[in-house]
């Protein structure tokens, strides 16, 4: 089994969180993280029984969930640590038995880190909302012409070495975390590709683009965080 960690970061995902863990290849992943968001229901207690490492991260934000689960990996023993570490969310809108195509270019050494792309891939109808889509495209060409990045998604389903995400030293707590990485790669001149992956509308309500007020945060952190880096 190779040395791949995946983390999943959730907040109230009791509906899907059991499909997610259902479907990652348990022959590839030697440890699967899943950091409670600050959840109200069950979702923790179905994480563990379906044999995950669960993580409590009361700081709200998406990034802060994220940050915890590699914390979490850099207090292991060196020999103990992954060559990769998979994101993936915990709705059961990606697809987990995709995570081989997107950890095989990094186990072969032709890049460092994998952007999973939905624009590349099939989506089923209402799976990304209109606005999810435009503001996909607006930060990819603003990433395209500031930093000379071919991106064409910020999607969540994503692998990278363990040595090049420590490199990166990520901080954002919140929407901004996608974007953060993509940037910094860039300008650290990480090899990296896109593949495409499939997309299905999630379980249960976005807490982002669910909601206006989530969309236009993520939106305008996300904008913000392009120019900061610029």
């Amino acid at each position: 089994m190779q040395k791949i960690n995946v983390i999943i970061p959730v907040f109230n995902e009791s509906g899907s969180i059991g499909h997610v863990l259902n479907d990652i290849p348990a022959d590839l992943v030697s440890e699967v993280i899943v950091v409670n968001n600050g959840s109200t229901d069950n979702t923790a207690e179905i994480a563990k029984l379906k044999g995950a490492t669960v993580l409590l991260e009361e700081r709200k934000g998406y990034g802060s969930a994220c940050l915890k689960g590699i914390a979490y990996i850099q207090q292991k023993p060196e020999a103990d640590q992954p060559e990769i570490v998979v994101f993936i969310d915990g709705d059961y809108s990606d697809y987990p038995e995709q995570m081989r195509e997107l950890v095989n270019p990094i186990l072969q050494n032709q890049f460092d880190m994998v952007i999973g792309s939905r624009a590349k891939g099939k989506r089923i109808k209402g799976s990304m909302a209109p606005q999810q889509i435009f503001g996909n495209w607006l930060a990819t060409t603003l990433i395209r012409l500031f930093f000379g990045a071919n991106f064409t998604d910020l999607g969540p389903f994503r692998a990278i070495s363990w040595t090049a995400l420590q490199s990166l030293q990520m901080k954002d707590t919140n929407y901004g975390w996608t974007v953060e990485m993509q940037i910094k790669a860039a300008k650290k001149k990480l090899r990296f590709t896109e593949i495409a992956v499939n997309y299905r509308p999630r379980i249960g309500v976005s807490k982002i683009t669910g909601t206006v007020k989530g969309t236009i945060m993520a939106g305008y952190k996300i904008i913000t965080t392009i120019f900061k880096y610029f």
